[in-house]
């Protein structure tokens, strides 16, 4: 029997009856609490998204709480809230999905959290592709606003906030926030030197900004419904709430689904969730969370201690789907993207495929990056193309690890991680095919030179 979900920012989603205006929301209980939040004072606001313990849910798993704590208070400048709807990463796809289905669930976690932070003016930074999903929020913010849940004197608090939806350019480096910061200023999206780049204290407009993802500013809404602490008790201690699971590739029933963090394993995910692999398909390896995640194998065993200091030893479907478990066997949930291969993958195709994206990608501000990251692409292009070469393996390896810690900003790591963990893991088919295409590029030549000599 499969595994139910049990779902708290996609609840009404893929509900019939469901529609995406906002007298359909208010039916369901929607704004009831930013009416609670804008009655409580911020500080307090603050203190439960803290007590929560919710990470952020873009990839880098920050707690949520934290971030807004750092906040400089005492600059005397404004302060910011950036929503990150930018969803770059290759195998992730949830946040469009709150976008196009449910947009005031993201303005209600949006105002409230703008609230608690005291921010007066928000921006909704979407990637550019999602043109639809760029309209369907400019119709919620009307809506919002004709209602009073946005502007002047919300809900006659005093307090006042608007929205402003910025459509990017379609670059997966303004998933990184100081160069999302960038492009939102006009300019081309170079990450910024942290420190002293810290959007906390110097981010839009060199003003405090706080930059959250889609998911991530969801929640809050629903931190204020039950209070942090009743909140916290969802899913583990450190790994609270619930977590939806992108899940693509080589599985009978791709999708988006969201379970309590560390509710279920990876295995039960593939196997009792989305239906297991494709009959007579062997589980090869999985990238447990978007594509610049480190890839598992299949047949590889993780022992070692996790935060808590509890040990364990597991086989990849026995890894708990959560932020700490995953960080501990040497990836991570990332954005939640978990992408399948059976045994029919070529290993050096798959890295191939990634390599050409990431090369893509690069906003080439760093020489570590804009340079190794197309020399990359390259030796994958070569090695299926037909020219591999034996020593190719080690010289992926050699750029991934003179990239990787030796960038500005985190992209550097995105490009490399993959590089490094397909060599680490999957070695063997890189030197075999090589072999293999050396041994043919040889019979090729010994036929085409005996037939000159005829």
């Amino acid at each position: 029997m499969a595994i139910q979900e049990q779902r708290l920012i996609f609840k009404y989603l893929d509900e019939p009856s469901y529609s995406n205006d906002i007298d359909c929301y208010i039916k369901h209980g929607g704004y009831e609490q930013l009416k609670k939040a804008v009655g409580m004072k911020p500080e307090a606001l603050c203190a439960e998204v803290l007590e929560s313990g919710v990470r952020g849910r873009g990839g880098a798993g920050f707690p949520a709480g934290m971030k807004w704590k750092f906040l400089d208070r005492k600059s005397g400048k404004p302060i910011y809230l950036v929503c990150n709807a930018d969803e770059s990463e290759p195998g992730t796809f949830k946040d469009r999905q709150i976008i196009h289905k449910d947009p005031h669930q993201l303005i209600e976690g949006m105002i409230c959290s703008a609230f608690a932070i005291q921010a007066e003016q928000a921006f909704i930074y979407i990637r550019g592709e999602f043109f639809k999903g760029y309209r369907i929020l400019e119709k919620a913010i009307e809506e919002a606003r004709a209602k009073n849940f946005l502007g002047d004197n919300i809900l006659g608090s005093g307090y006042s906030c608007d929205i402003v939806v910025h459509r990017g350019a379609g670059a997966y480096i303004c998933g990184e926030e100081t160069g999302l910061i960038e492009s939102l200023e006009g300019f081309r999206a170079n990450p910024r030197i942290k420190p002293p780049y810290f959007p906390a204290a110097l981010g839009l407009y060199q003003c405090p900004t706080i930059v959250n993802n889609v998911e991530t500013l969801c929640n809050v809404k629903h931190v204020i419904e039950v209070g942090g602490k009743e909140f916290a008790k969802i899913g583990t201690p450190g790994n609270t709430g619930t977590r939806i699971w992108c899940v693509s590739g080589h599985v009978q029933k791709p999708g988006y689904y969201e379970f309590p963090c560390s509710a279920l394993t990876l295995g039960e995910l593939i196997n009792d969730v989305c239906g297991g692999l494709k009959p007579g398909r062997k589980l090869k390896a999985v990238i447990p969370g978007g594509s610049s995640s480190k890839i598992l194998r299949a047949d590889e065993r993780f022992t070692g201690k996790l935060k808590n200091g509890e040990e364990f030893d597991w086989g990849i479907e026995d890894i708990p789907m959560d932020f700490d478990s995953l960080m501990a066997v040497g990836s991570m949930s990332g954005s939640g993207g978990v992408i399948v291969m059976d045994d029919t993958t070529d290993m050096v195709e798959a890295l191939a495929n990634l390599n050409y994206f990431y090369a893509h990608e690069s906003c080439g501000q760093c020489t570590p990056c804009r340079e190794g990251v197309p020399w990359m692409r390259k030796v994958t292009a070569r090695m299926c193309a037909g020219e591999a070469r034996e020593e190719d393996a080690d010289l992926l390896k050699s750029i991934a690890d003179q990239i990787a810690g030796r960038t500005i900003c985190a992209f550097g790591e995105a490009a490399a991680w993959p590089v490094q963990s397909f060599i680490a893991k999957f070695k063997d088919e890189f030197v075999e095919k090589a072999k293999e295409q050396a041994a043919r590029r040889k019979d090729g030549q010994k036929a085409a030179k005996e037939t000159t000599l005829i």
